[in-house]
């Protein structure tokens, strides 16, 4: 019985993956500081950072600081 496996993703489909989790993320919860967001995602490696960078040249969020604390929310 022959198996079948799912191909790799891609890099950039993985970049892309992980931006989706992350707006379904803010589209459910709203602004929140970005380690939150990370954390609660456990996105592998630096996905969570490349999905944001994603979104943001997309110019579909909002990133702000305050101290040490990035905040990050849906425009």
């Amino acid at each position: 019985m022959a198996t079948s496996r799912k191909p790799a993703l891609s890099l950039e489909e993985q970049i892309g993956f992980s931006a989706g989790e992350i707006y379904n993320y803010l589209s459910e919860n709203g602004t929140t500081t970005f380690a939150k967001m990370k954390k609660e995602l456990d996105l592998k490696g630096n996905f969570a950072d490349l999905g944001l960078g994603w979104l943001a040249r997309e110019n579909k969020v909002e990133i702000s600081q305050k101290g040490p604390a990035v905040r990050v929310s849906l425009r």
